[in-house]
């Protein structure tokens, strides 16, 4: 086999449609060699003849898309000093662009023996994934991504085979996959939906753990990545060797065509190597100190900030270099639209302490590609000091805890100061403003995937994860949830009507909230996991959305709010409330908060603990922001009652100053949305149900008349 120098960059296998350049990183190789494997599974091994600055390279021009490959490296084995090459062990190259298969857990996958320790000689290659040569060319004809500017995002967290594995309309041999998700029905669903952006649970090919396999269960979640630029084969049609690659862009362009934009669920903290005692699949056999944070004073162990047994180390300049290449990869070569970084509080540990200004932020703030995408951290890992909510930098926006929590207490009428319910609800300016972000830096959410669905969130007081096998013991304890007086499935239907209004509850509160909304994907349908609250192992129905099993009134309902959000900017503002500032200023601040009897709230008000209703105005003619030309932009005013208090409540309306007529658009005690007959004037009284939002839009004659003008 003809093997030239070839280049050192880039890493990976570069196709260039007359042979194929291979590059690999290791510091600690003696030598490394290339494995290329025959349809028969013959393996035939080449010496890299090349090493320059630690990366081993060879170009062959006898080897092209589809063909088979891996990496052994010869080196030091010693695990007492955090070393642990084996060249007894087939690696995944760390830069392919496709993964064939999966792995078996045979011992041979692993560099020691279980009874003794002593390294393992015994060849790992039939038991283990191999690396796919891939061609990237592909006809993206006049695709555009949407760009949607961040204050007009709307965000769908699904799970690509969850999304798909039960619809009826969607042909069988796509459900599951990048090209069931891309199909007419999803989209249309989606599009329909209202939704922007759709964020995918991992789709980084991914290792199903040991100790589920051993149960007989799946990494259905998708959390425990062993390929940073491969696309999870098992999301892909059964066709050619690296399909998955041509999918995965099919099913982006699809989507992009219809106006929605593709965020990743990205998982760049650990790899599904695992501790001391797992696998050897790529990293820990090219370079296991410079892949991995091991402990300094005993480097046969690792750091564990994540809570699977290891953490990259983002310390290291290939590390680094890996992380943005491959983020760059998705964006330019995948034309992906942002990410979310799981764990990402991990990501910036520089030795111990979280660094807010560690390498890593800064090296994707010049990042000239990946600085112009949407990126969303989860502020928070498993370490000392990890809960990171509101420390990130400018550029990052962030799943907003606080909200979650916050706005899951106000509804099961938990005592908690009014002031801090109307500061989630306001985009959170005290985690943010000071950081120069604006409200689109709280990604708010009121159920992810991990957790209860919102069914379940309203259903069940306790989590049941005895489908995991672990005797109940896994997933969070602290739901914030109430169950409406029944745990679980009932026929009440006084219980069951209460259910139904805490769901319109919540998802009212999360789209007139400043921010932005991300909605569980399959919330809008009534979706349950039976009050599972941990389904990552759960690839079946448990985690699945059921399609055949629609609540069509919360569907519509989740569409008019989607759709009354869209229409109106005073609900997605840009920038910042001015408040109290204004707010002497009778009728002309921007918000005004009151209590139930009509009057603006005091001091002593906010710090009651007790109290659980309220009433907000905003209006749209203090939005103080600029349209895309410079132009005023004035939207209708409106004015939102909550009312937590399990007994229904009279509401004054404020004077005349704040509106001289109202109409009521929205009654989460009722199903439908829509602006009523009936106008409401100053000072009179109108009812809101217990545990109900109420919101009203003003109809005076002048504002109603006044044009409505979105901004950028």
């Amino acid at each position: 086999m003809r093997v030239w120098p070839g280049n050192p960059y880039p890493l990976g296998a570069t196709y260039d449609g007359s042979g194929t350049n291979f590059s690999v990183f290791s510091e600690l190789a003696d030598r490394v060699e290339l494995c290329l494997f025959d349809e028969d599974g013959t393996e035939r091994r080449v010496d890299l003849p090349e090493v320059t600055g630690f990366c081993w390279h060879g170009f062959l021009p006898d080897v092209g898309p589809g063909d088979r490959y891996g990496f052994r490296v010869h080196g030091p084995y010693e695990p007492e000093h955090g070393l642990r090459c084996n060249p007894a062990k087939l690696l995944l190259d760390p830069y392919a662009k496709a993964i064939e298969g999966g792995m078996d857990w045979s011992e041979a996958a692993f560099p020691y023996r279980f009874d003794d320790g002593s390294i393992n000689d015994d060849d790992s290659a039939p038991h283990v994934p191999k690396s796919v040569v891939v061609n990237p060319w592909f006809d993206w004809g006049h695709d555009r991504p949407p760009a949607t500017p961040w204050h007009e995002t709307v965000v769908y967290e699904a799970h690509v085979k969850g999304l798909t594995m039960t619809h009826p309309d969607v042909h069988p041999d796509l459900r599951g996959t990048y090209l069931g998700v891309a199909s007419p029905p999803v989209v249309e669903h989606l599009r329909k939906l209202g939704v922007t952006a759709i964020e995918l649970m991992p789709v980084h090919q991914f290792i199903h753990d040991h100790t589920l396999f051993e149960k007989g269960l799946r990494n259905y979640w998708g959390y425990n990545s062993i390929g940073f630029f491969a696309p999870h084969n098992e999301y892909a049609t059964r066709g050619q060797r690296g399909q998955q690659v041509t999918e995965f862009k099919s099913m982006v362009k699809a989507l992009h065509d219809a106006g929605i934009e593709v965020i990743l669920d990205v998982v760049y903290n650990h790899t599904a190597e695992g501790n001391h005692l797992g696998p050897m699949l790529s990293f820990r056999g090219l370079d296991n100190p410079a892949y991995y944070h091991l402990v300094g004073d005993d480097p046969q162990y690792y750091m564990d900030y994540t809570g699977t047994g290891n953490s990259m180390n983002t310390r290291h300049p290939h590390v680094l270099q890996l992380i943005m290449d491959s983020l760059r990869y998705w964006v330019t070569e995948m034309h992906v639209d942002g990410f979310r970084f799981d764990l990402a509080s991990a990501l910036a540990r520089e030795l111990h302490a979280v660094d807010r200004l560690s390498a890593f932020f800064d090296l994707i703030q010049q990042d000239p590609v990946v600085s112009q995408v949407k990126l969303i951290a989860e502020p928070w890992d498993v370490g000392e000091g990890g809960y990171q909510v509101g420390n990130f930098p400018p550029l990052w926006t962030e799943w907003n805890g606080k909200y979650r929590d916050t706005v899951r207490d106000y509804w099961r009428s938990m005592d908690q100061t009014l002031g801090e319910f109307a500061s989630r609800f306001t985009g959170s300016s005290d985690l943010y403003e000071t950081t120069g972000r604006r409200p689109h830096a709280s990604i708010n959410f009121v159920t992810a995937h991990d957790g209860f669905t919102l069914n379940d969130l309203v259903s069940y007081n306790d989590k049941h994860n005895e489908a995991n096998g672990e005797d109940n013991r896994d997933g969070e304890s602290h739901n914030r949830s109430w169950n409406c007086g029944v745990e679980g499935p009932t026929d009440d239907p006084k219980v069951l009507e209460l259910r139904a209004r805490q769901r319109r509850n919540f998802l009212a509160t999360l789209f007139l909230s400043q921010g932005v909304p991300m909605l569980l994907g399959g919330d809008e349908l009534g979706r349950t996991q039976g009050g599972n609250n941990n389904v990552y192992c759960q690839d079946n129905e448990i985690s699945w959305t059921d399609w055949d099993a629609v609540d069509d009134d919360l569907l519509a309902f989740t569409r008019d709010l989607i759709s009354l959000r869209k229409a109106h900017p005073v609900f997605r503002r840009r920038r910042w409330f001015r408040g109290e500032e204004e707010v002497a200023d009778e009728g002309t601040a921007d918000i005004a908060w009151f209590r139930p009897d009509g009057q603006l709230m005091t001091e002593e008000d906010w710090q009651r603990g007790d109290a659980k209703s309220i009433g907000v105005f905003l209006n749209g003619e203090g939005i103080h922001t600029p349209g895309p030309q410079g132009e005023q932009i004035v939207d209708e005013s409106f004015y939102v009652i909550f009312n937590a208090h399990h007994a229904r409540l009279n509401f004054t309306l404020p004077s005349q100053a704040w509106g001289e007529r109202w109409v009521r658009v929205i009654d989460t005690s009722e199903a439908r949305t829509g602006p009523t007959r009936r106008q409401w004037r100053p000072g009179e009284r109108i009812r809101a149900e217990g545990r109900s939002l109420v919101l009203l839009r003003r109809a005076d004659p002048v504002a109603a008349t006044r044009p409505v003008v979105d901004g950028v």
